[in-house]
């Protein structure tokens, strides 16, 4: 895979570097801030780009900003936002895209979920931190609020990106009993109807502009 990071932090930007080098994957670029990520995405046309939210010149939301500006330059673009905080201002619009995912930096340091977050990103899903969800589902309006227990916890999870198998494995239902759940969430938030992938999109969409 190649990939370009865009890390104000040299420390942290090298090391994110060698840790995907070590893995396998090409870095071919190195940004320290949003103007110089979108001119090394134009250059080398990567498969996936990996961008801290807070970058020079502003050190707000630059490395965001950058993130939709490169996904509307190259829209099968896999993009991960990193940050230190959990901000989702920007997130919604770029989730509902696919090929994205939104991870606290301290996911950096559990290897082997952040490697299979960037694989399952690059190949057009989304990787949405555990920490992020939970803190979304502290306050919900109708009509998330009539979900059950079991429905938010499935929710939270596709969420996450997770597929009805990947659901039913983590909360150890059957697959069968996870499409029930994903159903009667899909009927609740008046998403009964439509194509698949896109219900569950706006189904995310309604969780995540929720709080």
């Amino acid at each position: 895979m190649r990939i370009v990071i865009g890390e104000d932090s040299a420390l942290f930007r090298e090391g994110l570097a060698r840790l995907l080098a070590d893995a396998g994957h090409e870095i071919v670029g190195r940004a320290a801030d949003a103007p110089a990520l979108v001119a090394a995405v134009s250059e080398t046309r990567p498969d996936l780009a990996v961008i801290d939210i807070r970058m020079p010149p502003d050190l707000t939301d630059d490395g965001a900003r950058a993130a939709r500006r490169v996904r509307e330059e190259f829209p099968g673009l896999g993009i991960v936002l990193l940050s230190q905080h959990i901000e989702t201002r920007n997130a919604v619009e770029l989730v509902a895209q696919g090929g994205f995912g939104y991870l606290l930096k301290d996911r950096v340091f559990d290897v082997d979920d952040f490697l299979e977050a960037l694989r399952r990103v690059a190949a057009g899903g989304s990787a949405l931190d555990p920490e992020v969800v939970a803190r979304m589902l502290g306050a919900r309006r109708d009509p998330l609020a009539t979900l059950t227990a079991r429905e938010s916890e499935v929710l939270s999870l596709m969420a996450e990106g997770r597929t009805n198998l990947g659901i039913a494995r983590r909360l150890w239902l059957t697959e069968r009993t996870v499409e029930t759940h994903v159903g009667s969430i899909l009927g609740k938030l008046g998403l009964a109807t439509g194509e698949e992938h896109n219900r569950r999109v706006l189904a995310v969409l309604a969780y995540l502009t929720s709080s």
